[in-house]
């Protein structure tokens, strides 16, 4: 399924538009028409599918599921689920939004968000073809880490107050869902207004992160890494996150430009820092999570990231000096 998009982007942008294949132009107009196309179907599928879950299961039980759990195995589910789901942070928009309207404590859901992007079963299944299973085990384990320490230290210092209201107005208990036993016709329909509700609120800002995006991939220079944040710079790995900073990409591709630094010589830890940076420290992911999440929380979690990325690096480089 996933090829249409590719496809679809590759018609519209070299034959319909008649771009040359190569330019700066062509490859922005690309991106963005694969990744508007994938990640609206994403959300609608995502949030359709929800939407029919929510008739199933009771906020109020799933509530009862996790509180006589430890927390801790909670936190654990989260990295574990965010692993597994193949999603950029776009796609993980609405699912935040659905977890935190099941009740599912904030500090958990954001374990989640965090992990969901940095880390994907065909993400690692790729860069261990690329570069080794030495550092695809790595990466996995270093994204799980500051995932579940974000969502700890987040539940710790009790953030729910930098959640958008909206978020806590529309949680599954305070939406009727008709009958006690509704049919299917009910549930479809019931699932069709969550994507009408959902999907229209974040629209724009997905748009825009998306535009953003494509531009800065069609027009910022790849060596320019390699440039600066190579052995020599004492400063690489906090360097390698502020490059990082204003590009766009999920965990699958950015590792083709991750195989480049290293071959060029760019430090492991360096390169999974810039990596991680890239994917969950975006411009985009920040205006597209400004949308479910208060700048102040924004800001929290931008600083946390950011630290978090350059301890991992500078961790990485002294282990695999």
């Amino acid at each position: 399924m996933l090829a249409l998009f590719p496809w679809l982007a590759d018609a519209l942008t070299y034959r319909l538009l008649a771009l040359d294949p190569g330019t700066r132009l062509a490859e922005a107009v690309h991106f963005f028409i694969e990744d508007t196309s994938k990640i609206f179907v994403l959300l609608i599928l995502i949030v359709f599918v929800m939407g029919l879950f929510r008739t199933l299961l009771a906020p109020e039980r799933v509530r009862q599921i996790l509180e006589g759990r430890s927390r801790a195995l909670g936190y654990v589910l989260a990295v574990t689920l965010g692993a597994v789901t193949p999603f950029c942070s776009c796609s993980s928009v609405p699912l935040f939004i659905g977890f935190l309207e099941a009740g599912i404590p904030l500090g958990v859901t954001m374990a989640f968000l965090i992990t969901s992007p940095l880390v994907n079963e065909v993400a690692v299944v790729i860069l261990a073809s690329v570069v080794g299973w030495k550092l695809a085990v790595v990466y996995v384990a270093t994204g799980l880490g500051v995932g579940l320490i974000g969502g700890v230290l987040i539940d710790r210092l009790r953030l729910e107050r930098w959640v958008e209201g909206y978020v806590w107005q529309i949680r599954m208990g305070a939406v009727a869902v008709p009958g006690q036993a509704p049919g299917l016709g009910a549930r479809v329909r019931y699932a069709w207004g969550e994507v009408r509700d959902i999907v229209g609120r974040i629209w724009l800002y997905v748009l825009i992160g998306i535009g953003i995006g494509a531009a800065l991939h069609g027009y910022v220079p790849q060596d320019l890494f390699a440039r600066y944040a190579g052995p020599e710079n004492p400063f690489a790995v906090p360097v390698a996150v502020l490059m990082g900073l204003p590009l766009y990409s999920n965990a699958t591709g950015i590792i083709p430009v991750a195989e480049a630094l290293l071959a060029k010589g760019v430090p492991v830890g360096t390169t999974i820092a810039f990596m991680m940076s890239v994917v969950a420290l975006s411009p985009p992911e920040f205006i597209m999570l400004r949308k479910v999440l208060k700048p102040a929380l924004l800001v929290f979690l931008g600083i946390f990231l950011a630290l978090a990325f350059v301890a991992v690096g500078l961790l990485l480089n002294g282990l695999f000096m």
